[in-house]
């Protein structure tokens, strides 16, 4: 049997994201709902999602929908079906009974549930029928989330489920969990728990939410959303509903029980229509004070409302064991909050599950942390956790580690999963070499470089690690939610207040040189991006010989948001690829106007898909649906091209006035449409002189060389303006952009 259509009843947020992504797989799918308008609905929602559920809108072609009243019998066609309809045992026992009877003999049938108990969903299901059913629990939003937990019971067919969990690897990209029947399965006993924890003791230890956050957030390796914020974020009401089910599901001592209780303060939340994001507001709210938006945080003790203040710890990487060992409220409350999810999560296994590291695994993929509760425990140090905790009672697996007493317990990674991933690669490394922004992985036949600052911003660090990492074939690849979100702003900055321009010019020439040397060095160089590859993690991707990308990225030059070029060979390197194309062939002036429009509206593509029409991609790269696949697949790259060619040298044929006239014209035209501002009107000619190639005619020649100089001149003249800075701080500050 093989899994070629698939059939979805309910068209909701779950239903609509999952028929979304078997569409982004190619795999046609029919979604049915209650009545044809409400799925037609649902499609629109899909177009319009904002981040896009689909890869490229096109894709949403293989999608059919339909009512289960007049096209019920597209069921006896499909090799899976899924339902997701609304949390009501009543209703689907009443879909189930319409399913079975209507479905193909040899296909599965699955729900997306996440609070109903399998052996509860079955009930009422013949034994042979039993067989072939299963939880599939999709994570939201299902494109961007990597963990789907398949629940299976004990009487299921084993290869059916290995079937469809081969299918949902491989097809849909997913990292595929196998669960036993409990409360939660293994992400949301575990995530949700932590969340509540994170959230009553920061009340009971009178921390502000923003304090909260804040550590538990980055400095934990959990994203900076912290608890408070993603509260807001999934609702209110509906993590009380969450509560509700755990309650109602899990053992009366199970430890769980003594944080499901609605707290007052939520109570009082969700009666005034305070549900989070969705409603007026939540632990945040946004307000309109003198015209302008201000996020204002919600003071529990006092129920009242105050603009929000940023709570800056001075951590910049993730040490958990330096953060429990803090002696402020800060250590105190992070020491707390790690400790009990390290308690609690160990005390499960083997209860819910015998592999600790598909625990561990949940929480990477459907919570996006860094690592999960036994890689903190192997962080903070066997020895370390046990002296700060004290006696251990009715916990086997702590009781045996401290029998044991191990000083590293943690065997292999991603034991869900036979692909040889980075994680599992890390493990045999031959010898390593790091500074504080990057590591070098040596291994016989090749190098991996792994970025390692916050959300991997590029310095001279990075840069250093590239360079010495060439000596063989390289792999510029990480774990991390992001690939690069571009140059360290802060650490230019400091420069600039120091007002040590010379240090910002030295850095962006090692920058050009290392980009340069990483696109002509003898040995191939492929990078494995997923996540943020913007700005600086563009130019390094543009100047790689190969690129193989995962499908959930979003690319782009965005420098001309914050008042910048793109100096790290960006400009350049988008020029040469768009005077390759037939129409510049033909007009001299084709390519240079189209790199203007990209760099200048500072596009970006949400998928490899969007990325090559943009050229921010070109033929030398592949796309890999399964971010588990990156390594494997670069590694092939570097074995089937030992020999790969070196790149041909850019040289530039640019109209200079000519083009540049053309530019300052359109520039114009949005500064009296009020469309930029005089600083837009700045950078945007400073973009227009080093894409229309300087003082140049087409007669002459402009080479690589001179397009980096045109760079790094425009930068330092740009970065040395008040008006940049306005813009660099305040989007440091604000995370958004400042328009002047």
């Amino acid at each position: 049997m093989k899994i070629k259509n698939v059939a979805i009843v309910g068209s909701g947020t779950m239903g609509s994201g999952i028929a979304a992504h078997l569409c982004n797989a190619n795999i046609p799918v029919t979604l049915l709902d209650l009545k044809t308008e409400i799925v037609e609905k649902a499609k629109e929602r899909i177009l319009k999602s904002r981040p896009p559920l689909l890869f490229e809108k096109s894709k949403i072609d293989s999608l059919k929908i339909g009512n289960i009243t007049d096209d019920f019998d597209i069921i006896s066609k499909a090799d899976w079906i899924i339902e997701a309809v609304v949390e009501r045992i009543d209703i689907k026992h009443k879909i189930y009974e319409q399913i079975f009877k209507k479905r193909k003999i040899d296909s599965i049938v699955s729900s997306n549930t996440s609070t109903i108990p399998l052996k509860i969903l079955s009930e009422k299901l013949s034994k042979n029928d039993k067989k072939d059913f299963c939880i599939t629990h999709f994570f939201n939003p299902v494109r961007y989330m990597g963990l789907l937990e398949i629940v299976r019971e004990q009487n299921n067919n084993k290869d059916k489920i290995n079937l469809l969990k081969n299918f949902c690897e491989e097809k849909l990209g997913k990292g595929v969990i196998i669960c036993g029947d409990t409360p939660g399965f293994l992400g949301n006993r575990i995530g949700v728990y932590a969340m509540q924890v994170a959230l009553t003791e920061a009340i009971k230890m009178n921390l502000s939410v923003e304090e909260a956050d804040a550590i538990f957030g980055r400095p934990m390796g959990i994203p900076k959303t912290g608890v408070f914020a993603l509260y807001d974020l999934i609702g209110i009401d509906l993590m009380s509903d969450v509560l509700k089910s755990f309650k109602k599901e899990l053992p009366k001592h199970d430890k769980f029980q003594k944080v499901v209780e609605d707290l007052p303060i939520i109570k009082k939340l969700i009666e005034t229509g305070y549900t989070g994001r969705k409603g007026k507001g939540g632990f945040y709210r946004v307000n309109k004070s003198d015209g302008k938006k201000i996020l204002e945080a919600l003071d529990i003790s006092k129920n009242e409302y105050f603009p929000s203040k940023k709570i800056d710890l001075q951590i910049k990487k993730i040490d958990l064991s330096k953060l429990i060992n803090r002696d402020d409220k800060y250590g105190s409350y992070a020491w707390s909050v790690i400790s009990k999810i390290i308690l609690y999560s160990s005390s499960l296994v083997p209860q819910i599950t015998n592999e600790y590291n598909d625990i561990d695994e949940a929480l990477r993929l459907g919570f996006n942390w860094s690592m999960g509760p036994f890689e903190m425990l192997e962080s903070i140090g066997v020895d370390h956790f046990f002296t700060k905790i004290g006696e251990v009672k009715d916990n086997h697996f702590l009781e045996n580690l401290k029998k044991k007493n191990l000083k590293k317990f943690y065997g292999e990674r991603q034991k869900y999963t036979n692909i040889e991933t980075l994680a599992k690669a890390k493990k045999l490394v031959v010898t390593t070499d790091k500074n504080d922004s990057a590591e070098i992985f040596r291994f016989k036949e090749f190098n991996i470089v792994e970025f390692n600052t916050k959300a991997n911003a590029l310095d001279y660090n990075s840069m250093d690690a590239l360079m010495k990492a060439t000596d063989k074939p390289l792999i510029i690849i990480n774990e991390s939610m992001q690939f690069s979100a571009g140059v360290n702003l802060n650490y230019v900055m400091e420069f600039v207040k120091k007002r040590d321009l010379k240090s910002v010019e030295k850095f962006v020439k090692y920058f050009q040189e290392t980009c340069k040397h990483l696109k002509y060095c003898e040995n191939p160089v492929i990078s494995a991006p997923s996540g943020l590859a913007i700005g600086g993690g563009e130019e390094v991707l543009l100047q790689s010989n190969y690129v193989v990308s995962h499908t959930n990225i979003v690319m782009g030059l965005v420098e001309t948001i914050v008042g910048l070029v793109p100096a790290g060979g960006g400009c350049k390197e988008l020029l040469w690829r768009w005077t390759q194309t037939d129409k510049a062939k033909n007009d001299p002036d084709f390519a240079p106007l189209k790199v203007f429009d990209i760099i200048g509206y500072a596009k970006t593509a949400s998928s490899p898909q969007e990325a090559k029409p943009l050229l921010f991609l070109d033929n030398n790269h592949e796309v890999i649906i399964n971010r588990n696949n990156l390594l494997p697949a670069a590694r092939s790259f570097i074995l089937k091209n030992k020999d790969l060619a070196t790149p041909q040298k850019c040289e530039f044929n640019l109209s200079g006035e000519q083009v540049r006239k053309k530019m300052i014209k359109i520039l114009e035209d949005l500064y009296n449409k009020k469309k930029i501002l005089d600083h837009g009107m700045d950078v945007g000619k400073e973009l227009a002189y080093v894409l229309s190639g300087g003082n140049t005619t087409l007669g002459k020649e402009v080479t690589e060389d001179q397009m980096y100089k045109l760079e790094l001149d425009s930068f330092m003249k740009l970065i040395e303006t008040d008006k940049t800075q306005k813009r660099i701080n305040h989007t440091l500050k604000t995370g958004k952009p400042l328009v002047n």
